[in-house]
């Protein structure tokens, strides 16, 4: 490509942040956004992705696939990071803090219009479900890959999106129908359905904004932590009540739609490992649902999509009681951070997927078309230290060895040299694995985690190998309280045994002895503790970020 002094943006090589007067040659006109005609296709040429790390490169690479140039924004952390080496283009959005940067709607669409961009994709986190940041776009022509606007303020609040699925019959766990506005209210409510109950946060999710509660008198202290987290979140401190489904799984299901009436699921994703409600672990297809059951929750998320005239990915969460009775809890209207295992799963390209269907094109595929070939385990790997109660572990990483061989897949951030910022969530990566069956998954992760090297930063890689090695994960015994279980010594099975693997007992005690040798390895190659939290630390010396 041809690049005179003033037409390059930025690569890796080049002034970054400088904006163009010209790109490749290519005329640039104001693009219509949603302003179009059914019978009309948008044209995406240049994709700026409104994100970071692995998401990013996930979405970079999408676009290179099908041809398309990329834009990476950053901070000042991620001025060295892969994903603004990998964009076609790149340019500068602020500070380190989120809040300035990547947060920033102003700043971001500065970037958009100064880079001559069609498009943006939003990845997941960040600005992905801002319904504000949405409207922007729109309004400012630029294409969303994304629902609409209004579709996302909709299913965004949580107790709107329940009664979207209220009113489309889809079952729902009991609670209130709307935010609570106090401490007594929430208290009727709670009287009402019985302890234990759920406290979320109406404005996102997450894990953010959510606390169980026993009884009376747990329910000040955590509807003021609650509502106060919210608050911090979201911008919008609202809580309503739920039910507290007793030993759950969390299942959801994978759907797409265009903005022609067309849909299909892609089947569903276990996602029950949680660790403070955050999702740790993700496999598909479930290892409890059966074809029958498939159907029913994959119709009962598409009536929901159908309700909120959804368009694009997304994704409709359900519970999962011990009878096997599914609840609607929530829909996220984005790709999924556990996308891959869906991928794997049945050969679609979800975010090629979310970019024909920005565009206005149809599904070029009906739900008779979707095949599930064997069954796939993805990994979140985080700079956290299991053994210190997961405190970030911020820092270089000086040495790094990424796993292969048949049926794994890494989507990462890290290269050797990374400095692991301390600003941002901390995943660096998600490993998953493939196989024929669960059991060939389950083995092909443990090998690949065994190859994971990763110095200079602590990560939950020995977290996964314990887990890996527990009799009742390879058996498929457990629900959302299994992973605290675990952690604290006195995991429980939950129920009968569903896997049909040949000499589980075998594979679990080798397993556990592998698991014993590579986490004393990782104790001894593990740096000395300074005093003082390694996130303020590594705060010290934020200002010394290198020139480009």
């Amino acid at each position: 490509m041809r690049r005179g002094k003033k037409s390059v943006l930025a690569s890796k090589f080049g002034n970054l942040g400088q904006a163009p007067s010209r790109l490749n040659g290519m005329a640039t006109k104001p693009r219509p956004g949603y302003a179009w005609t059914m019978s009309e296709s948008l044209a995406i040429h240049r994709i700026l992705v409104a994100n970071r790390g692995e998401i990013a490169i996930r979405v970079i690479r999408a676009c290179r696939d099908l041809g398309l140039e990329s834009v990476a924004i950053y901070s000042e952390a991620d001025r060295e990071a892969l994903h603004v080496r990998f964009a076609t283009y790149a340019y500068p959005v602020g500070e380190a803090t989120a809040t300035d940067s990547y947060l920033n709607i102003d700043r971001v669409l500065q970037a958009a219009h100064a880079t001559k961009a069609d498009a943006i994709h939003p990845g997941y986190g960040f600005l992905s479900e801002n319904s504000e940041f949405a409207r922007r776009c729109e309004d400012e022509g630029l294409i969303f890959i994304g629902p609409t606007a209004e579709c996302m303020a909709l299913v965004g609040n949580k107790a709107r999106a329940r009664q979207c699925a209220i009113d489309a019959g889809v079952p729902v766990v009991p609670g209130s129908p709307e935010p609570v506005e106090n401490i007594a209210e929430a208290q009727h409510f709670a009287e009402k359905i019985g302890y234990p109950i759920m406290l979320k946060a109406a404005a996102g999710g997450g894990g953010k904004g959510m606390r169980l509660v026993e009884n009376d008198a747990e329910l000040d202290r955590s509807f003021e932590t609650a509502s106060s987290e919210a608050l911090s979140a979201f911008g919008n401190g609202r809580i309503y009540v739920e039910k507290a489904i007793v030993t759950p799984r969390h299942v959801e299901i994978q759907i797409l739609a265009d903005l022609h009436g067309n849909q299909v699921h892609l089947g569903e994703r276990e996602c029950t490992l949680q660790r403070r409600h955050q999702k740790v672990l993700e496999e598909a297809p479930s290892p409890v649902v059966n074809p029958e059951l498939r159907k029913k929750m994959g119709e009962a998320a598409l009536m929901v999509a159908t309700q909120a005239e959804y368009s694009n990915a997304g994704t409709v969460e359900f519970l999962l009681d011990s009878d096997r009775e599914f609840y609607f809890i929530e829909v996220n209207a984005r790709l999924q951070v556990e996308h891959p295992v869906t991928e794997l799963l049945t050969g679609i390209d979800l975010v090629a997927e979310q970019i024909s269907l920005a565009q206005g094109k149809k599904l070029s595929f009906g739900q008779e078309d979707v095949e599930f070939r064997g069954h796939a385990i993805e990994c979140r790997i985080y700079a956290e230290d299991p053994d210190n109660d997961f405190a970030p572990s911020p820092g270089v990483v000086k040495t790094l060895n990424i796993p292969g061989g048949p049926g794994i897949r890494d989507d990462s951030c890290l290269f050797e040299g990374y400095n692991v910022p301390i600003h941002y969530d901390p995943i660096v990566g998600k490993l998953i694995a493939w196989g024929a069956n669960r059991l060939t998954a389950i083995r092909r992760l443990q090998r690949a985690l065994t190859e994971y090297k990763i110095r200079g930063v602590a990560t939950t890689i020995p977290l996964f190998q314990r887990v890996l090695a527990d009799s009742d994960f390879i058996n498929a015994n457990f629900d959302t309280g299994y992973l605290d279980r675990l952690l604290n010594g006195a995991s429980e099975p939950t129920g009968s045994i569903t896997d049909d693997c040949d000499s589980i007992t075998e594979v679990a005690r080798l397993a556990a002895a592998v698991h014993i040798f590579l986490n004393e390895e990782h104790k001894a190659y593990r740096p000395l503790k300074a005093p003082g939290s390694p996130w303020k630390i590594a705060g010290r010396t934020a200002a010394l970020d290198r020139e480009p």
